[in-house]
């Protein structure tokens, strides 16, 4: 969910121009970051964990994240023209909702397979992996612009805003790599996350009058990650 519930969820931000008024907010700021880039973590995470390597791992959510946080500046540099521009959002929640669809599609052939013969999946290309990285934190960010600017008018503030963001999202993203390989159904839960925030991003396009309570949003992505995180696998047990 990114920035975008800071504005709701903090109201005590609202006018917050000047260094020596955010330096104090900075842990809340971090805190909250890392609470709300929990359903972008767990995709960005399922998507580098494509690669099938732990370093290459790393090194994809580094580039890819570092490549994200330059496009989430040049959003928040041309707010005004994102927010008026709705092909741009059309095609962010088209993208998001296109992935959620992508992994049940994967996940029903894995099952139609599960019966027959075993094949072993190559890795997804480097710089495809980091590419689908970038632009999937692009399309949880045109969420936040709105957000983002509406917190202060000051830039460099807005772009610690965004670098503390994506310094939480690499955190949280590292740490769910080696959670999707204990809990199997957290990847569906984080899938499902980006889902229902591509068809909120859709709705909203639709229904601009429709206004969905940031806490709707909030109960819902915390509902599926705590069922992401229902069930775990057993460790496998190695032969003496």
């Amino acid at each position: 969910m990114d920035s975008a519930a800071l504005h709701s969820l903090t109201p005590w931000l609202d006018g917050v121009d000047r260094w020596g008024e955010l330096l104090p907010l900075l842990p809340v700021l971090v805190s909250l970051e890392l609470i709300l880039s929990a359903d972008n973590a767990i995709a960005l995470a399922a998507i580098a964990r494509q690669q099938r390597d732990p370093l290459r791992e790393g090194r994809a959510l580094n580039l890819g994240i570092a490549i994200a946080f330059l496009l989430r500046i040049a959003l928040i540099l041309m707010a005004g023209w994102v927010l008026r521009f709705q092909p741009l959002q059309w095609l962010a929640g088209g993208y998001l909702l296109w992935l959620f669809f992508s992994h049940l599609f994967s996940r029903s052939q894995v099952s139609s397979s599960a019966s027959g013969e075993l094949e072993t999946a190559d890795s997804t290309p480097f710089l495809r992996t980091v590419m689908a990285l970038a632009l999937t934190d692009l399309a949880f960010s045109i969420d936040s612009v709105a957000a983002a600017v509406a917190i202060s008018d000051q830039l460099l503030l807005v772009i610690c805003g965004a670098l503390i963001g994506v310094i939480a999202l690499r955190l949280t993203a590292g740490l769910f790599v080696r959670w999707l390989e204990l809990y199997p159904r957290l990847e569906t839960a984080g899938y499902s996350a980006v889902g229902f925030v591509g068809l909120k991003l859709i709705v909203a396009l639709i229904l601009p009058g429709l206004v969905v309570p940031e806490w709707f949003t909030l109960v819902t992505v915390a509902a599926l990650v705590l069922w992401g995180f229902s069930s775990r696998s057993l460790p496998l047990l190695e032969e003496p």
